[in-house]
């Protein structure tokens, strides 16, 4: 099989590279097309790739301009060329399930989730806080861009979903059925105990939609530590509002970030997720998860064997969540065994069956 990879871009790290990360590890010599890179903002190795940028890389200021570009990505996706490929995988959540590719070529699409600012333009604005002016200006452009994105859809042969939500956004935005398959999550090979510190714990980007505002308000009002890793344009404001029990310790290293994990009370995800790696890599060091009952935290956390849900996104009904946990108890055995469900083997297997079969 001559396997071509497609993701929407490469300007920033998050959960969408880890992923690729593990398909790059099991076809190497796969290229990977994308429409535009970014070097400095990702992991070295990615030098060493196969990386196939569109005409985008070329524009000026991509580094900070790269969402004004919206209007480009339809027709840069479309003039790649996928001529000589036995399957195409496309990985996205934006753009690059909007490949043309040839008649006898296959097109399997990972779907992270269908584009959250053409679908749930309402929603996505809200928490980004764009100004009046820009809002008017975009519902034209965006009702053009979802009805290409709908219509790009119906040129994939078939769509993956990574959890039961994203599932259902495929239906009800593009009219397609899809198979699941969870995305890949490292868990240690061996659980080690270890002693159960007082804090609780976030590990995320300092973004609006992550919503670790409510974690912080939450926290200050209870007085309760609480380590927050990671950082971005949200630090200022997360830290004017945060009380002296609130810890922010910024980017640190993997060994650093799994000791953080083993040793916290619990922890915390307040956002709503497509999927959400980094609690499953919790519960695989055996720590339950405080979780938004939303999302893909439905498909990961169950209630009473390895966490707690909290029902509405607001500090008061986190804050009570917070309370309820301090007051159960947990076999941190079975949260690991649970976790081992979603490991990285899991997903190999089932990706290398849907793309070979």
């Amino acid at each position: 099989m001559k396997l071509a990879v497609v993701c929407s871009y490469l300007t920033q790290y998050g959960g969408a590279e880890r992923v690729l990360e593990v398909i790059h590890q099991m076809y190497p010599e796969a290229p990977v097309y994308t429409s535009m890179y970014l070097p400095d903002r990702l992991p070295d190795d990615y030098r060493t790739w196969d990386i196939r940028t569109t005409c985008m890389q070329r524009l000026p200021f991509k580094n900070k301009l790269n969402k004004a570009y919206l209007p480009l990505y339809p027709r840069a996706f479309e003039k790649l060329d996928f001529s000589g490929y036995d399957t195409v995988l496309s990985v996205t959540s934006g753009f690059a399930h909007g490949i043309v590719t040839p008649e006898s070529t296959r097109h399997v699409c990972y779907c992270l989730t269908p584009a959250r600012f053409l679908w749930n333009f309402d929603g996505y604005v809200a928490r980004e806080g764009m100004g009046s002016f820009t809002r008017s200006l975009l519902p034209g452009l965006i009702r053009r861009l979802a009805g290409w994105d709908r219509m790009a859809a119906e040129r994939v042969d078939d769509f993956v979903a990574i959890s039961t939500c994203v599932q259902q956004r495929i239906q009800n935005s593009y009219g397609r059925e899809s198979s699941i398959i969870y995305p890949p999550v490292r868990i240690p090979e061996h659980y080690e105990p270890a002693d159960v510190g007082d804090y609780y714990l976030v590990v995320s980007r300092l973004i609006p939609y992550k919503r670790i505002d409510l974690a912080v308000r939450a926290f200050t009002k209870l007085g309760i530590p609480l380590h927050i890793i990671g950082d971005g344009r949200d630090r200022a404001a997360l830290e004017a509002e945060a009380g002296p029990n609130v810890s922010f310790l910024g980017f640190l290293s993997d060994d650093e970030v799994a000791e953080e994990m083993r040793h916290c009370r619990a922890f915390v995800f307040p956002g709503e997720e497509d999927f959400g790696i980094t609690p499953v890599e919790v519960m695989g060091r055996g720590r339950p998860v405080v979780a938004y009952k939303a999302g893909g935290a439905l498909d990961t956390v169950v209630e009473g064997l390895c966490g707690t849900f909290f029902d509405e996104p607001t500090p008061e009904s986190l804050a009570e969540a917070i309370q309820r946990i301090e007051e159960m108890t947990f076999d941190s055995e079975k949260i690991v065994a649970h976790a081992r469900r979603f490991e990285e083997s899991h997903f190999c297997e089932a990706l290398r069956q849907e793309l070979e079969r």
